[in-house]
């Protein structure tokens, strides 16, 4: 694998771009082709800021031919990023982890539209420490427990946990509620990417047919006022979307969701006054490096949990 030859800048680590051997003359024509949702004059600019570099460092200008079978070094960059006006709080900290509550609309890690405004970059900047890299991921949608490692040589250990769902995961939501229903029970079904990119839908099959199963999820009730209800999530498999795909699936699809059981049209700007109401409540899992059983729980509660259940909940 190709050496990084630019330093951590702003806690964002640089990324790099195979240039695959094609006949392209220079540099600039092969990077306004391949990026071309991005203004010609962002990359042009970039050039001409010395921020493209080869693999010993050295950059590229405006002028520079093709370097075909090579690598491309550089920072990403995202043009006017909002910022997320709520926090991440940290829950544990030790020599090999670090555990937070990560706020609705915060992704975990930069991507797409957002790089600074992620859990990774605002805790590396916290911490002054840039080797901090993710165990898991949660939704940008989806608030509560996030566990980073602080020292990359463990991070392996830790990643194997999630793999091999050596790990158990709680979460709480608030949806309707359906009187007709009876809890707990346990959704199973195959889930499967539907026509959309974004969104997940549960397989259909046959009535001669068996169903196919490769998710799991076990539902609890804690409370509710009659209309609407705050539940308990125990994920058994990983699939994504799946809490939100089962929930959707009993016709209780979770407040304030803007993918189930429609996806709504994108925004221009967040709607910080609602959130989806899915919170990653508690985890558990045997440390690897240390042997310790470990339990933490999210000290985050979700906003219509407070505003429907206030009286029961004091």
């Amino acid at each position: 694998m190709s050496k990084n030859p630019l330093p951590i800048r702003a806690g964002i680590s640089a990324s790099r771009l195979y240039l695959p051997k094609e006949p392209w003359d220079m540099l600039i024509d092969f990077l306004i082709a391949r990026f071309p949702h991005m203004s010609p004059d962002i990359i042009r600019t970039r050039l001409a800021r010395g921020d493209m570099v080869n693999e010993e460092g050295i950059p590229y200008t405006l002028n520079s031919p093709y370097p075909a079978d090579s690598w491309l070094w550089y920072y990403r960059e995202v043009e006017q990023e909002i910022p997320v006006p709520f926090d991440i709080k940290i829950i544990h900290q030790d020599e090999h982890l670090i555990v937070i509550d990560k706020p609705h609309f915060l992704a975990s890690i930069p991507g797409g539209r957002y790089l600074q405004e992620t859990a990774l970059i605002r805790l590396r900047k916290m911490l002054n420490n840039y080797a901090i890299s993710p165990i898991h991921r949660l939704d940008r949608d989806t608030a509560g427990l996030l566990l980073f490692c602080a020292n990359p040589d463990y991070r392996g250990a830790y990643q194997t946990l999630f793999q091999g769902r050596d790990i158990d995961k709680v979460y709480e939501c608030v949806a309707p509620f359906n009187p007709h229903i009876t809890f707990p029970l346990t959704r199973k079904s195959y889930i499967e990417k539907s026509d959309s990119y974004f969104t997940m839908q549960e397989k259909s099959f046959p009535s001669e047919q068996e169903p196919l199963v490769n998710s799991q999820t076990e539902i609890a009730l804690i409370q509710h006022n009659g209309q609407f209800a705050h539940y308990r999530l125990h994920p058994l498999t990983g699939k994504k979307h799946q809490l939100r795909v089962h929930m959707n699936g009993l016709g209780l699809p979770i407040c304030h969701d803007e993918f189930y059981p429609l996806l709504l049209p994108a925004r221009a700007a967040d709607n910080f006054e609602r959130p989806l109401q899915l919170l990653a409540k508690a985890i558990r899992f045997t440390d690897p490096i240390s042997g310790q059983q470990r339990y933490f729980e999210s000290q985050l509660t979700l906003d219509l949990v407070n505003q429907y259940f206030s009286e029961k909940a004091s």
